[in-house]
């Protein structure tokens, strides 16, 4: 099991990847519209590749693909950027590997639509082997955690660098997946570059702005109405978060906004009868992009070329609290699991396919806490803690075990034990404390789990702090209560099919 570890925090960040999803669409476009095979060739040659994520297989009639935008200081080679193009995207000093762009798309096999899904980047989910976190946090944090276990088992450098990087996607993939009720046939990455080169290759995209901004935390600084933005301006344009109604929810609508105007003038094929446009496009996706390894590309574009820009639409997930806080103070956006499947299935078409006795982020499985006889031990140093979440568990119906401090091997997180990987009563526990990971210990007796407190911990530890009820609601009492929650719906689909860009905030 993976270690746990915290959502990074640091100094703000300022160039963020947005907008991923265009430069996929963008490659396809470009490889559907008769451009040279050599060329063709050259740009399947050249992709970066990322191997063995466990995806699915497009059985159910559409292709999925998750669109990922990260922190990367690096190009998809691993190359280091140039200090003149971390310059020209405002980027800081900050290394982290956050994937603050987080889109699904749905290509249905005939090609005839594509629907993209964003999720909010401070969405709170589970986390495999991390528990409870922001989804913006499983790629980076995972990869993190794998890559010092990797380093300090003797792997090399780049033999850790490789395989905490996969660790990462995966965990950010089935994230996604728990998440949304959808299975991830495809994987798409891109770092920071990746949206200049390809705004620029475009020559610009055409934006509008109901009123002026000056916002100088993005370095936003533009007029009211239409206008075309390259570069650093675009990122601006696509990161301002302070000074919107909505924060980051209509950061997203700026970029989906973005995204449609851009879609719509390559597919327009301005671009693609452009051959020194089509050329700074090729370079762009040859140096922003990375995809798995089992996708044809050239295969999955064909299927693509009657694609019209009124035929691309861009979605958001419901939001139970805009303005959320965790009862240990951290800042998030408030997902139910439940409510998020259902809307991506009447977005796809399909029924919510998620099996009743599945432990998502915040539903707990059906069981009687009466038969759950639970043992906690303090690894920790706070005074009190085991005995104040064996407390909490009680009230809501636990049985008490052996309470007191850990002697056992060394634990490097919190976490709940359990005789079987597949325990029902662990992953109950797990949630009602707020979302820990799990994991195997073959000397409990069934019926019977294990709580080890580390200093990580922040969950319930006073009696009657935790919420007893299951499903969606069983997990309030990892929200604290002092505000009202600020409920986001999702607003009306954005195409890329009008005539002009939407003005937005």
């Amino acid at each position: 099991m993976s270690q746990q570890q915290p959502a990074p925090h640091g100094p703000q960040r300022t160039a963020r990847p947005l907008y991923i999803a265009v430069t996929l669409l963008s490659a396809l476009a470009l490889v559907t519209t008769g451009f040279a095979w050599w060329g063709i060739d050259s740009l399947r040659n050249s992709l970066a590749i990322a191997g063995g994520l466990g995806l699915g297989g497009d059985a159910d009639g559409a292709v999925d693909i998750l669109i990922v935008g990260t922190d990367s200081r690096t190009d998809a080679h691993g190359n280091p950027l140039s200090q003149a193009e971390l310059d020209s995207l405002r980027a800081g000093e900050e290394i982290a590997s956050n994937t603050d762009t987080i889109v699904l798309i749905r290509v249905p096999i005939d090609g005839s639509s594509a629907t993209a899904v964003s999720i909010p980047r401070d969405s709170y989910v589970k986390v495999p082997g991390i528990g409870m976190s922001k989804i913006n946090a499983a790629y980076g944090a995972t990869k993190e955690t794998e890559r010092l276990e990797l380093v300090e088992n003797g792997a090399t450098f780049d033999e850790a660098e490789e395989e905490s990087t996969k660790a990462g996607r995966e965990a950010l993939i089935t994230s996604v997946a728990d998440l949304t009720g959808v299975t991830v046939d495809r994987y798409a990455e891109v770092g920071m570059l990746g949206f200049v080169l390809l705004t620029d290759a475009v020559g610009g995209v055409e934006v509008c702005l109901e009123n002026p901004v000056d916002e100088p935390l993005s370095g936003a600084h533009f007029p009211a109405g239409t206008q075309t933005l390259t570069g650093a301006d675009a990122l601006s344009f696509v990161r301002q978060r302070h000074g919107l109604p909505r924060g980051d929810l209509d950061r997203i609508v700026r970029q989906q906004v973005f995204m449609a105007s851009l879609v719509g003038e390559v597919l327009s094929g301005k671009t693609l009868s452009n051959p020194g446009k089509l050329e700074d496009l090729t370079t762009a996706v040859q140096r922003s992009v990375v995809l798995d390894d089992d996708w044809d590309i050239i295969e999955f574009a064909t299927q693509l070329q009657e694609l019209a820009g009124g035929e691309v639409r861009f979605e958001t997930i419901p939001v139970e609290d805009l303005n959320a806080m965790t009862n240990y103070g951290e800042s998030v956006v408030r997902v139910k699991p439940r409510k998020v499947q259902e809307h991506v299935a009447g977005i796809i078409g399909q029924e919510v396919a998620v099996s009743e006795d599945s432990t998502t982020a915040s539903e707990t499985p059906d069981i009687d806490p009466s038969t759950v006889t639970v043992d906690v031990a303090n690894a920790g140093d706070v005074s009190g803690l085991a005995s104040g979440v064996a407390d909490a568990l009680g009230s809501i119906g636990y049985k008490r075990g052996e309470v007191g401090n850990y002697t056992g091997e060394w634990v490097s997180e919190t976490t709940v034990f359990a005789r079987s990987a597949d325990s029902d009563a662990a992953d109950a526990v797990a949630v009602a404390l707020g979302g820990l990971p799990t994991d195997t210990d073959s000397t409990l007796p069934e019926g019977s789990v294990r709580v080890v407190l580390t200093t990580d911990y922040r969950g319930p530890s006073s009696t009657g702090s935790i919420d007893s009820r299951s499903g969606d609601e069983g997990l309030e009492s990892v929200f604290s209560v002092e505000t009202s929650p600020t409920p986001a719906p999702p607003g009306p689909p954005i195409d890329a099919g009008s005539s002009g860009p939407r003005c937005v905030n």
